[in-house]
C-alpha cells in the first residue's frame, strides 16, 4: 500500500511546474507584449498624422465652398508658433480666417471661423508642419506683401496653389492644392516623393475626396 501511495505522488509532480518553467512563460508573454505594443504605437502615431492631413483637406474644401458660397475670400492660417486660434501653444494647428466690417470701428477685422462644421485644429502628439511651400493664385512667386502661412480661396473658386507636408518625423503626408481650380487632396509619403508622381494643379484633386 505504500509503494501505491509513492507512485501516486510521484504521477501527481510530473504534471506540475517548476519554477524555470513558469519563468520561461512569463518571459515569453512579455515579449509578446513588447511587440505587440510597439505595432500598436506606431499604428497610433501614424493615425494622429492621417487625421491631421484629412482634417486639413476638409478645411480647404470648407474654405473653397464658403468662399464661392459667401463670394468672400477664406484663408487656412498655418500656426507654428502658436495655436490655430492665436494662443500660444506647444504643437501646431491651423484655422479658417475671414475679414468682416466692424460696424463700431467701421474697420475690417479678421475674424477666425467657429461654426457648426469647422473649428480651429491643434495637432495631438509629435505631429508638425513638416513643410509648407505656398505660391499666389495662378502659380506666381510668392512675394513681400504675401502673408506668410496664409492659403487664400478666392470667390472664383482658385487659390494659392500649396503642398504641405504633415509628419512626427517618421509618418509623412502631402496636401496639395490647386491654384485652378482650388481643390484638395492628401498623398501618403513626402512632398518631394509627391512632386516626382504628380505635377501640381494638373490633376483633378478631388477625386479622393
Amino acid at each position: 500500500m505504500k509503494t501505491q501511495n509513492l507512485k501516486v505522488k510521484d504521477k501527481k509532480q510530473r504534471y506540475g511546474f517548476t519554477v524555470a518553467e513558469m519563468l520561461l512563460v512569463v518571459v515569453i508573454i512579455a515579449l509578446i507584449a513588447s511587440v505587440g505594443g510597439g505595432i500598436y504605437v506606431g499604428t497610433y502615431k501614424r493615425m494622429l498624422v492621417e487625421k491631421a492631413a484629412r482634417d486639413f483637406v476638409l478645411a480647404a474644401k470648407y474654405a473653397r465652398i464658403m468662399a464661392i458660397e459667401r463670394q468672400i475670400p477664406y484663408r487656412i492660417k498655418l500656426s507654428a508658433a502658436g495655436s490655430a486660434d492665436g494662443t500660444e501653444a506647444a504643437n501646431n494647428g491651423f484655422g479658417l480666417l475671414i475679414d468682416e466690417f466692424n460696424q463700431e470701428t467701421e474697420q475690417t477685422e479678421q475674424v477666425i471661423v467657429r461654426d457648426l462644421y469647422f473649428k480651429p485644429v491643434e495637432f495631438t502628439g509629435d505631429v508638425k508642419f513638416e513643410g509648407v511651400q505656398i505660391s499666389r493664385t495662378g502659380g506666381q512667386a510668392a512675394t513681400e506683401t504675401d502673408e506668410p502661412g496664409e492659403i487664400v480661396f478666392s470667390p472664383t473658386g482658385t487659390a494659392q496653389s500649396a503642398l504641405i507636408q504633415i509628419g512626427d518625423g517618421k509618418n509623412h503626408y502631402t496636401i496639395s492644392i490647386s491654384a485652378a481650380t482650388g481643390k484638395a487632396t492628401m498623398y501618403f509619403g513626402t512632398a518631394e516623393k509627391v512632386k516626382e508622381e504628380v505635377r501640381i494643379g494638373s490633376i483633378d484633386l478631388d477625386q479622393e475626396l
